[in-house]
């Protein structure tokens, strides 16, 4: 076989591999919509975050809540999406911010991913994707483990806070990053 055709057939794998690469691994579950960013300063302030905290945002988009989470508050963040541009796209907004050692961002499909870590999560997510996910939550995570959703709730379980976002001019959100809710992971019933 000749140098050149050995060389094409590489080039040609390499093409595939990239290509399938910058692909989700399944069609997303949500539309990417920036949350604002009244709205990520008033979902952190909800959650009360703090320098101790670790912050996982799901379905992290640029990276902007984990990337808010450390530059204001000095937290550890992990973002999490299934779309690798969007992840491409949140760790370049780290560097640009100076907060690539406080942040990480994953690849991975919510639904896969472990989260037990965190002491905050954030989530930009439909209804039926957080109705979905409480399980999860519930399973996963420790006993006062605060989560804070933009826009929409997660049916029968109540939130401990709701907060309008009053400031938030943005034209381009739809009119969603307008109601924000926190929810605290319970401890279990005493035996």
């Amino acid at each position: 076989m000749s140098y050149w055709k050995i060389l094409a057939g590489s080039f040609l794998i390499c093409s595939l591999a990239f290509a399938q690469a910058a692909k989700p691994k399944r069609p997303l579950d949500v539309p990417y919509v920036p949350t604002t960013e009244a709205a990520v300063d008033a979902m952190l302030k909800l959650a009360n975050v703090k320098s101790t905290d670790v912050v996982y945002d799901l379905g992290c988009g640029d990276g902007r809540i984990v990337i808010a989470a450390a530059k204001k508050y000095g937290a550890r963040g992990v973002g999490i999406d299934i779309n690798p541009e969007r992840i491409a796209e949140a760790n370049a907004n780290a560097k640009k911010a100076g907060v690539e050692k406080l942040v990480r961002f994953e690849e991975n499909d919510l639904f896969l991913a472990e989260f037990r870590e965190a002491t905050v999560v954030t989530l930009f997510l439909l209804p039926n994707i957080n109705m979905k996910l409480r399980p999860k939550l519930l399973e996963q995570l420790k006993p006062g483990t605060r989560i804070v959703s933009n826009t929409f709730d997660m049916g029968d379980w109540k939130a401990v806070k709701q907060f309008t976002v009053e400031d938030d001019s943005s034209d381009d959100d739809f009119g969603l990053s307008k109601n924000l809710y926190l929810w605290v992971i319970p401890s279990p019933p005493a035996k």
